[in-house]
């Protein structure tokens, strides 16, 4: 019986236009891509133009690669207490999701937001009524806001598995909030996936917190830190502390082949490393079941 391959790929850059994101995906068989939709430093991008939205239908047209994942700036903080950061940060995630939706993109994934010492009561309070507001004030787009898993550094909220699922309960359930679930992160965290009793602890730590069903993006990252270090840094696949056989475990798990797989690694402008982690996670997939 032949088993379905998972959909891989990597965050690819939009330099020269969004189209470019997908033709440097293809360049190197990403299956799926993530992408920013605007500049991920600025409060403001350049708008988005009728050529921009024909070229990049054109480049999906050509490429086949799907599917799309945006990825959201990197100035948002929903959970600050400072009202005015609150408010410019509010703003980009609706121009955001305004942007996904005019290229046809349907998941944007964010970081929660850090609460900046107000405390986590208060941060996840906050950030509910972001997500609320966001929700509301695009009703009429079909575009879903994926949780990230974050590794709890610093103030940063969305690293235990709790704060999502209330997040998502807070907000009323609704169909356009899901989750991204980042590997070095939730390592960092503290859920181990290095073997196959922990990673299976983990998915159903996951399920019956949140549920696999919300889960529609995994970014696929090793870490330079330590289990429970509580530390955001990513490294090449196999060369960090979450380990090969943890990658060997997501790539053939069934439950998760309609789930995106994309890398966040370091890499230069020749994607050479992008490349070699693609292959290696490849090589890892047992195409046919065992009887």
């Amino acid at each position: 019986m032949t088993r379905s391959a998972p959909r891989l790929g990597a965050h690819m850059s939009i330099s020269g236009g969004p189209a470019n994101a997908l033709y440097r995906g293809a360049s190197i068989s990403c299956d799926a891509i993530q992408m920013f939709v605007g500049s991920p430093n600025r409060w403001r991008s350049k708008a988005l133009t009728d050529q921009d939205v024909e070229a990049f239908e054109q480049a999906l047209e050509l490429t086949g690669i799907q599917p799309i994942v945006a990825h959201s700036a990197y100035l948002i903080n929903l959970g600050s207490p400072d009202d005015a950061l609150f408010e410019r940060s509010l703003g980009l995630l609706v121009d955001e999701l305004e942007r996904c939706a005019r290229l046809g993109i349907v998941d944007h994934v964010l970081h929660p937001g850090a609460h900046m010492g107000a405390g986590e009561e208060a941060g996840l309070q906050r950030i509910a009524t972001g997500l609320s507001l966001a929700l509301e004030r695009t009703a009429d787009k079909k575009v879903r806001i994926l949780l990230e898993t974050t590794a709890g550094m610093g103030s940063h909220l969305g690293y235990r598995f709790e704060h999502l699922a209330w997040l998502i309960e807070r907000v009323g359930g609704d169909e356009r909030l899901g989750v991204c679930l980042d590997t070095a992160h939730v390592l960092a965290a503290g859920y181990d996936l290095r073997t196959a009793p922990a990673y299976e602890q983990m998915w159903t730590s996951f399920h019956d917190t949140i549920g696999l069903d919300q889960l529609h993006c995994i970014h696929l990252n090793d870490s330079l830190k330590a289990l429970d270090s509580r530390v955001d840094r990513h490294t090449w696949i196999g060369q960090g502390e979450v380990g090969l056989e943890a990658f060997a475990l997501l790539v053939n798990d069934r439950r998760l082949t309609r789930v995106p797989m994309l890398l966040e690694t370091p890499k230069g402008e020749d994607l050479r490393e992008d490349v070699e982690a693609l292959a290696l996670l490849r090589s890892l997939v047992c195409h046919v079941d065992p009887d």
